[in-house]
């Protein structure tokens, strides 16, 4: 029996891993050291052995790519035409041949420039010669980077294909979309088809597996096929049209008789018709499902003519000159109440089984076979009857043990007799009162009362205490609702006068009204930086006293006041131009830098300006940049003895040389990690 197994075809890699691979693998298992000093023949040899290495790996690999993959013509024209449908292929044969063509390419480079390296006359004439030809075969497989993607999908896309034997004994399930293909092979096998409520839900085959007299059947769901022309069919349907054409099956063409998948039975008779040449020589059986819809006796009589020419059209399909018999042509089922199930797979597995019967009788080979036979028949040797003869002791055996278990049944049922009788194991509950002791066996199964400070609970119970507490609790709330209503209107328990009424009611409204605006505008702040007031709740430190304090001391106090209201407005993103001005100012004031630079600022007045280490910024403590300057100088030389002091020690993580040369140099045999 030939399998098909397409999950064993090699990974095919990317290109660039491709290169990765082979030049990793010839770099790890060819001699990396040669020197000038050599012999003109080592060096030759060195780099002819790179050369010949690398492209018997190419060849190696690719061959493996081409050979894993099957070939369509030597395949099973099932198969081969499945991945026609899938691949097309005409791309499939040009990737490979690709492939093919590259292999071939690689081995005349590297026949051509092992014929150059025969004659290098130095070691930098024959490296030279080794790069060109690793970089053509390198650019050579650059070029199928795209034939190696689409192989790979295709491997991928095959692995994932079910495995079916083109030549076992299958059951070909077919017919319109929603009609239950997939709820029937869900029920005969052990496969796990969705099944969904809307068309198309199967859109490749299944393959599961049912038993029938011993043998395995192997069962097909395929896609649901529409009534329209060969060339408008898509891909899905076209994987049921080749699994049709091309595999010896018994065909069940399911038809839904109450017209629930959205098709009227004459549409699904017109797709009968304009199919039924894929059924010749193959035994068919029409399967009615949904009778629990729409039982068959009930159809109108234009429907039950088109379902009986269907029948007569499947009667004709048999070939090799076997006899018309209606027997199982025309069965009806329902997938939802498992009525007539096996039946209809039990009928189907029976008529192919006598068709392959049928047709090995009829062939060359059996009359090798009966040859082997020989039937003994024998023959009476005189007119006197011969019964079976059975020992009285195992007679007797037998009818005391019938009586026992007549015995047995009589005295007393068990609890798992009880158990198989009343619906098995879960359904079943064993009674713990049965076996109670009471005067009357009736009270058996009275509920048990419930008895507190010996008493009955159930004496005390008022049928209605549900109602009672709800009307209990409704007249509690208004009384508390009452209650505060005249808390309210009390001011250390004493009650207030109409007019004081009115006046606390209109404090309490303003009151709410107040915490009303309040909670709007602390919503509104919320993204606002709240400026904290608690030292200056006075208001005496202003812009304005900073100014007089600056004039005092003989600073122009114009360009830190506006610095501080335009902080004090919010930062903008454009600069503004008292800001400009304000900077042009300074740079007047100030007067120590270069034209030079003063031509670049000009130049360039939209970019924002960056402040230089030398520029005094308010609050810093400095007169002018000049003093800062000063300090920055006298800070560097205050630690500059210390940073010359300062030496690496025994606690400093240090890494004294990066590479050392004991560990990096040289190159280690097969099996040799350790350190030298």
């Amino acid at each position: 029996m030939v399998q098909y197994n397409f999950k064993r075809i090699t990974v095919v890699p990317p290109g660039k891993d491709f290169i990765d691979i082979i030049l990793s693998r010839t770099q790890r298992q060819t001699p990396t050291v040669v020197h000038k000093g050599y012999a003109i023949s080592r060096i030759r040899q060195f780099y002819m052995r790179k050369v010949k290495y690398t492209q018997s790996n190419f060849y190696e690999k690719l061959s493996t790519v081409i050979d894993d993959f099957p070939r369509l013509d030597d395949i099973h024209p099932f198969y081969g035409d499945l991945l026609h449908v899938l691949y097309n292929k005409d791309h499939y044969k040009l990737a490979l041949g690709q492939i093919n063509t590259a292999r071939n390419i690689i081995a005349k480079i590297a026949k051509d420039y092992l014929r150059l390296l025969k004659y290098g006359d130095s070691l930098y004439r024959c490296k030279c010669l080794k790069v060109a030809a690793l970089g053509r075969m390198c650019t050579v497989i650059k070029r199928i980077s795209p034939s190696l993607a689409y192989l790979e999908q295709i491997r991928q896309h095959m692995a994932r294909l079910p495995s079916i034997d083109p030549n076992t004994r299958t059951l070909l399930i077919c017919g319109y979309p929603n009609v239950g293909k997939s709820s029937f092979m869900n029920k005969i096998t052990r496969a796990d088809v969705d099944v969904q409520p809307y068309a198309f839900t199967t859109k490749s085959l299944f393959v599961g597996h049912a038993d029938y007299k011993y043998l395995r059947y192997q069962v097909i769901d395929t896609p649901g096929i529409l009534d329209r022309p060969f060339e408008d069919r898509n891909i899905i349907e076209m994987c049921s049209i080749t699994a049709l054409a091309h595999l010896r099956a018994a065909v069940l063409f399911f038809l839904d008789i109450s017209g629930s998948c959205g098709y009227s039975i004459a549409q699904q008779a017109a797709l009968f018709h304009s199919i039924k040449s894929l059924f010749m020589n193959k035994p068919l059986v029409i399967v009615c499902n949904k009778t629990d819809l729409q039982p068959l006796e009930n159809l109108s009589e234009e429907d039950m003519k088109l379902v009986m020419e269907m029948k007569a059209e499947a009667m004709k399909t048999i070939g090799h000159g076997g006899e018309a018999n209606e027997e199982g042509v025309l069965l009806t089922m329902s997938t939802l109440t498992e009525e007539d199930v096996m039946t209809v797979k039990n009928a189907a597995c029976e008529r192919l089984l006598d068709q392959r019967v049928e047709i090995k009788m009829k062939s060359k080979k059996i009359n090798d076979c009966l040859n082997r036979f020989h039937v003994a028949m024998p023959k009476p040797r005189d007119n006197k009857e011969r019964p079976p003869c059975i020992p009285q002791a195992v007679l007797e055996a037998r009818a005391s043990a019938a009586a026992a278990k007549e015995k047995k049944k009589l005295e007393r049922k068990l609890e798992k007799d009880l158990e198989n009788e009343n619906g098995g194991a879960g359904v079943y509950s064993a009674s713990l009162k049965k076996h109670y002791l009471l005067a009357d066996d009736e009270w058996k199964e009275d509920i048990l009362p419930e008895i507190l400070d010996g008493h009955n609970v159930a004496d005390f119970l008022d049928p209605d205490i549900l109602q009672r507490c709800e009307e209990l609790e409704r007249e509690e709330g208004l009384r508390l609702e009452e209650e505060a209503a005249q808390e309210a209107f009390q001011i250390d328990g004493h009650e207030l006068t109409e007019e004081q009424r009115e006046i606390l009611g209109q404090i309490r409204k303003k009151k709410a009204l107040l915490i009303q605006e309040h909670r709007m505008k602390k919503r509104t702040a919320e993204s606002r930086p709240i400026v904290p007031r608690k030292f200056d709740k006075d208001r005496t430190f202003t812009t304005n006293r900073m100014g007089r304090q600056l004039s005092s001391m003989g600073f122009d106090p114009s360009a830190a006041m506006d610095r501080a209201r335009s902080r004090s407005r919010g930062r903008k993103r454009e600069r503004s131009l008292s800001r400009a001005a304000s900077d042009g100012d300074d740079m007047d004031i100030d007067g120590q830098q270069s034209s030079k630079k003063l031509r670049a600022l000009s130049r360039s007045r939209s970019r924002s300006k960056s402040r230089p280490p030398e520029e005094v910024v308010p609050g810093e403590g400095f007169k002018d940049s000049a003093q800062k300057k000063k300090a920055i100088k006298k800070a560097k030389d205050s630690v500059r003895n210390r940073n010359k002091e300062a030496r690496r020690g025994e606690a400093d993580r240090v890494i004294p040389t990066l590479k050392p040369k004991h560990l990096f140099s040289g190159k280690r045999s097969i099996g040799k990690t350790s350190r030298r």
